[in-house]
């Protein structure tokens, strides 16, 4: 049984293991919610897609303590952790790439935001558009989707993308050196070998939950989809390299 105090630790370690490849993660999630505020709501509803554990909730809510946030992934075991390190917000079981993944919140009005950090790139171009199709059916005129993660623009700019990458290397190796924190691998070993996660262990792998790959790493990928799932503006609100927080307004 996991406890509440051994899904901090756990949560304590996951955010270690996500600053080893986003060293400006705070700086985005900060970014990132100054933009929610600014929509000038104190009770926003929003929704977390791909939320993880809930790291970009947990942040939001302490910031915007009116905000309903509502928390969606599909990965059994992050859902758990999340559960139990956050009783106070809401996660809802869902996987993006299934039609009608927007019936199963328990949505009482119109979404003033969704956002995402360092999840969507697991979606394949071609369910990106249904994705983003169906956000859009939920949220508000006026209402954002913020997007941080990885973009890349090699296959329009190729010189400036390579720069790119090469300041996020550098902003890595300024913060970290030598002693990086354990990568994404370690963390789900450490995961798997301790007793308290065994049954949410063996649902995931029921779930088949496991990642692989980064299906729709270029920024066109996404600005393309947003476009055509009706989005007015689209546009990068934050950048460092070729880490972004992509905006755009219903």
């Amino acid at each position: 049984m996991l406890t509440h105090d051994a899904a901090v630790e756990w949560m304590t370690r996951w955010d270690r293991q996500q600053e080893g490849y986003l060293p400006d993660r705070e700086e985005r999630f900060t970014t990132l919610i100054d933009a929610v505020e600014a929509l000038g709501r104190p009770d926003p509803l929003v929704l977390d897609l791909g939320c993880g554990p809930g790291s970009l909730a947990a942040r939001l809510v302490e910031r915007l303590p009116g905000a309903e946030v509502v928390c969606v992934d599909a990965d059994p075991l992050l859902l758990g952790l999340g559960r139990a390190a956050y009783p106070y917000l809401r996660f809802v079981s869902a996987d993006l790439r299934t039609g009608g993944w927007t019936g199963c919140l328990g949505l009482a009005r119109p979404v003033d935001a969704a956002v995402s950090t360092t999840a969507l790139h697991w979606i394949s171009e071609q369910d990106l558009k249904a994705v983003y199709a169906e956000l859009a059916t939920v949220l508000r005129p006026g209402g954002l989707l913020l997007n941080g993660d990885h973009m890349d623009t090699e296959e329009v700019t190729p010189a400036l993308s390579r720069l790119e990458h090469a300041l996020h290397e550098r902003e890595a190796e300024r913060q970290f050196g030598a002693d990086r924190p354990e990568d994404w691998r370690a963390w789900w070993d450490a995961v798997e070998a301790d007793p308290a996660f065994a049954d949410l262990n063996r649902e995931r792998t029921t779930a088949g939950a496991d990642h692989h790959g980064s299906e729709s790493r270029l920024l066109s990928h996404h600005v393309e989809a947003l476009r055509e799932a009706g989005f007015a503006e689209v546009g990068t609100l934050w950048q460092r390299g070729n880490n972004r927080l992509l905006c755009a307004v219903r």
